[in-house]
């Protein structure tokens, strides 16, 4: 039995395994479970913080329609993806993708594709804050990221 995704973007932080044990719910006919837990970089040294911002309402929206595509595609049986905004420090986390399936493949698929697409294609941005205490720029998208989507057509 497949149940709608779970989207949520947030300032707070998030459990990995409470969200786990949420989505499973006691379901025993889930035979793999693929989670992606994207965490804040300090780049060497050098950021002391990535400040991410999002346009609300649409990049929930955007999550829900991408949510819908990758449970359809894989037949997952269920799917969380929980963004974080606000600044975040090295070491935190940002991004939470979990996705449920009868078969290992599925969920691994299922879970990738998510981020692929969400990395791409879901509005938010990320502006680095230094270390020596300078903001820095925008991050720019990078073309790994959209060749990665890509892979998915």
């Amino acid at each position: 039995m497949t149940m709608a995704p779970l989207i949520r973007v947030q300032m707070q932080d998030f459990d990995l395994q409470s969200e786990v044990d949420a989505l499973i719910g006691g379901r025993t006919g889930i035979g793999a479970v693929v989670t992606f837990t994207g965490l804040c970089r300090d780049e060497q040294g050098v950021l002391s913080a990535l400040e991410l911002e999002h346009y609300p309402g649409m990049a929930e929206a955007e999550m829900r329609r991408i949510s819908g595509l990758a449970i359809e595609r894989f037949s997952l049986q269920g799917l969380t993806a929980i963004h974080r905004y606000g600044k975040i420090a090295p070491g935190e986390n940002i991004v939470l993708v979990i996705a449920a399936a009868p078969h290992r493949q599925a969920a691994f698929d299922g879970a990738s594709f998510m981020m692929d697409y969400l990395k791409t294609s879901a509005p938010f941005w990320k502006k680095e804050h230094k270390s020596d205490g300078t903001t820095g720029d925008w991050v720019s998208a990078k073309d790994a990221d959209d060749r990665a989507r890509e892979k998915w057509r």
